[in-house]
Formats: C-alpha cells, sequence, structure tokens
C-alpha cells in the first residue's frame, strides 16, 4: 500500500502528514475529547490512595523491625490480656462497619444518620485508645515500657505509631462532622469524607495484622 492510499480515506491532501497517528492516539486519550479531564474525586482519591500506600510502607518497615528484634531479644513478651485485646480489635472492626455506613448515608444526602454512623464510629474509636493507653501505663508499671529492651522498644513502636494515627484519625473525625453540620454536604466535604473512610478502613486492616502477627504470636506454640 503506498503512502497515498494510506492517508487518502482520511486525509486526501495529505494535511496531517506524519501527525495523523498521534492526532488520532491524542482524541483517544484519556483526559482528552468528548469524556473531558478526570473528575476532582478522582484525583484526590487517586493522591489519597498514594499516601495510604506510603503509609502501609511505614508500617511494614515498623513490622519488620518488630520480628527482628521480638527473634533475638532475651525478653520476654509483654503481659497483656488478650481478653482486652479482643475488645479493642472487635471495637475497631465495628467501627470501621459504621464509617461505610456513614459513607452510604452521606452519598444519600442523610444528614442526620451520617452523623449519627460518624458518631458511633468515633465513641468506639476512643474506647479503642482507651484500652490501649491503660494497656500501655499497665506495661509501663511492670517495667515493660520502651526504654526496658529492644523487644518492647519494637512493640511500643508498632502499636503506639498505630494508636496515633487512629488519635489523628478522630480529630479529624470531628472536624469533619462539624464541617457537615454548618456548611452541609458540599463536594469538598463529601471529598474529605471518602478519604477518612478509606484511612479508617486501612487502620483497621493494619491492626487485624497486628493482632494476628504481635498479639496472637505470644500465644502461640
Amino acid at each position: 500500500m503506498t503512502m497515498a492510499s494510506a492517508y487518502s480515506p482520511i486525509d486526501p491532501n495529505h494535511i496531517g502528514h506524519n501527525n495523523l497517528d498521534l492526532d488520532i492516539a491524542s482524541d483517544d486519550a484519556p483526559g482528552h475529547g468528548e469524556g473531558g479531564p478526570a473528575s476532582k474525586q478522582i484525583i484526590v482519591s487517586y493522591g489519597f490512595w498514594i499516601f495510604l500506600l506510603s503509609d502501609i510502607v511505614m508500617f511494614s518497615a515498623f513490622f519488620a523491625a518488630f520480628q527482628v528484634l521480638a527473634g533475638y531479644s532475651g525478653e520476654a513478651a509483654p503481659s497483656y490480656d488478650l481478653n482486652d485485646v479482643a475488645i479493642e480489635t472487635g471495637c475497631l472492626l465495628i467501627s470501621s462497619f459504621l464509617c461505610g455506613v456513614a459513607a452510604l448515608c452521606a452519598s444519600k444526602r442523610w444528614l442526620v444518620r451520617t452523623e449519627l454512623f460518624l458518631l458511633l464510629t468515633g465513641i468506639l474509636g476512643a474506647i479503642f485508645l482507651a484500652l490501649e493507653v491503660r494497656e500501655f501505663i499497665g506495661l509501663i508499671a511492670n517495667h515493660q515500657g520502651p526504654t526496658d529492651g529492644a523487644y518492647y522498644s519494637g512493640f511500643f513502636a508498632l502499636v503506639g505509631c498505630h494508636g496515633l494515627h487512629v488519635t489523628v484519625g478522630l480529630l479529624w473525625l470531628g472536624t469533619m462532622m462539624a464541617q457537615l453540620i454548618t456548611k452541609g454536604f458540599r463536594q469538598d466535604i463529601l471529598r474529605r469524607l471518602a478519604c477518612f473512610s478509606l484511612f479508617w478502613h486501612a487502620l483497621d486492616i493494619v491492626w487485624v495484622a497486628i493482632f494476628s502477627l504481635v498479639y496472637l504470636m505470644r500465644f502461640a506454640p
């Protein structure tokens, strides 16, 4: 096939020349043509996913450090109560479910229900945090604090980092509830609510890993 016949069905005068393929490709590229650029909701969610992945990388480093310290240190495992840890886990799992329900209510623009489920999410998160603080105080009183050995340093660093994330999440949640009351379901607030839901669910996943690899491993034969 000659060059003229290749261009003749679309560009009989060969005005486009070698840029024809680039023009066609640019029309089909995402963000161009009839569809337009991606919405701000997609852009914000994509950026927040990158943040969450970086956070997961950080937690992975803490997990690796803890496993190394737990394997080579001579200290005994912290004397925590597994029943309290189970209650903590239940509170966080239920709060994650309620957070999802709140997001569904927000999509329906049900303000009272959204605020109610966000409030319940925050209450359960606060209970989780209070139990964790009580556990830390008990460990420090038993001379199993972060300065009493490498094992305890790794334990407090990993679990404490997760607790710090929960604290930030609760502050974020309270601010967002106030914004919903005063400003309603604006698009920017809905985007923040979607990001908070991703953040809270990610904390739930990290805690399941902590519960399995840190707490339950102590009772493994």
